[in-house]
């Protein structure tokens, strides 16, 4: 088989030995044929990395179909509703169509939705990874030519392309904005688990811009929730803290919508605020939301341009490509911190309340 083609079903027969028919009676249970071959004819399967064509009546045998598969962890999400918008503008220009399916944050889900995006033989497969997954299963597929990018985190088990914000330097931006309006005791929000490449990173920023200004880091101030409704909470629990915070940094748009309705259900204008990703209406509350904006819809443009490119012929080595966030100053982080008593020394190696970081 040529080097960076796509198996049919014709190689697995020559693998195999035997007719395409035969391998086809296997494949769809329509046919008799013995253990033996069938053994021999999966094992075939797997070494080249098959997947059978579900639209092979639809397309030019062995062909690729016309779509470009997409894993996201929620549809819900705003932020992934754009990315996607970014990639549809460029990819549909080249005729193609995008597939879009939830993981809900499951890996098991997401390598069975994977398998059916596979299955229809996609020409592309763009997964944003859910937390735990393992892609070495896509390690044959991608050999074969299929070009596979990951968004907004790395994945694990496979080197392939990746487009994710500059995640760490865009907290570090917005958390020295804060420090240089005065600020000592900036609270960190982040998304759970503790361990998400995203958290990792935004946690990283924050530090670093504490570092840099001379503060010690202090866990008792780090947090963090998965939904409005913790990251509220997660606010409350913060602003009754003996020593609290005159500042929060809320590190994903689902942190901040909670941070914001609970700030506004206490009436807690003296609160400074900086949240990661912008949000709709942002600027017309009172105060004006200040966000460290990404931009989706580059990144999801950036994604169809790498493997559209890939589809043309690039085997250059997978690479990662960081879209840059920027700073939007409005009215939420231009309080000043208010009198307080000075805090406690804080010790750097004490651990955040929500666990690993």
């Amino acid at each position: 088989m040529a080097a960076n083609r796509r198996p049919t079903l014709a190689d697995v027969a020559r693998e195999v030995g035997v007719s395409a028919k035969t391998v086809s009676r296997v494949l769809n249970e329509d046919g008799p044929s013995s253990p033996q071959t069938r053994e021999r004819v999966l094992a075939a399967v797997e070494k080249l990395g098959f997947q059978p064509n579900l639209m092979a009546r639809n397309i030019r045998v062995g062909g690729p179909d016309t779509t470009v598969g997409l894993v996201v962890p929620d549809l819900g999400n705003p932020f992934f509703g754009t990315v996607a918008g970014g990639i549809e503008d460029l990819v549909r220009s080249r005729g193609l169509t995008l597939l879009m399916g939830s993981s809900d944050e499951d890996p098991d889900r997401e390598r069975a939705l994977i398998q059916t995006f596979l299955a229809r033989r996609v020409s592309v497969l763009m997964v944003v990874p859910a937390f735990g997954a393992d892609h070495s299963h896509l390690r044959a597929p991608r050999a074969a030519g299929l070009p596979v990018v990951f968004l907004d985190r790395p994945g694990a088990g496979l080197s392939a392309d990746c487009v994710v914000s500059s995640n760490r330097a865009g907290v570090h931006e917005g958390v020295s904005h804060l420090i240089a309006r005065g600020h000592r005791r900036i609270g960190f929000i982040g998304d759970l688990p503790a361990q998400l490449y995203t958290r990792r990173e935004r946690l990283a920023g924050y530090r670093s811009a504490l570092a840099e200004a001379g503060l010690p880091y202090d866990g008792t101030l780090v947090t963090g929730a998965h939904s409005q409704d913790a990251a509220a909470a997660e606010t409350t629990a913060l602003l009754d803290l003996p020593h609290p915070p005159t500042a929060l940094f809320a590190a994903n748009n689902i942190m901040a919508l909670g941070v914001i309705a609970q700030l506004t259900r206490a009436g807690r204008k003296d609160i400074a605020l900086v949240t990661f990703d912008d949000l709709p209406l942002a600027d017309v509350l009172e105060p004006a939301l200040t966000v460290v904006a990404q931009d989706p819809a580059a990144i999801g443009e950036a994604a169809a341009r790498t493997a559209l490119a890939r589809l043309e012929g690039d085997r250059t080595r997978a690479r990662t490509i960081m879209v840059p966030t920027r700073l939007v100053v409005r009215g939420s982080s231009e309080q000043l911190p208010h009198p307080a008593e000075p805090a406690p020394a804080t010790n750097s190696c004490v651990p955040s309340r929500s666990g690993p970081k």
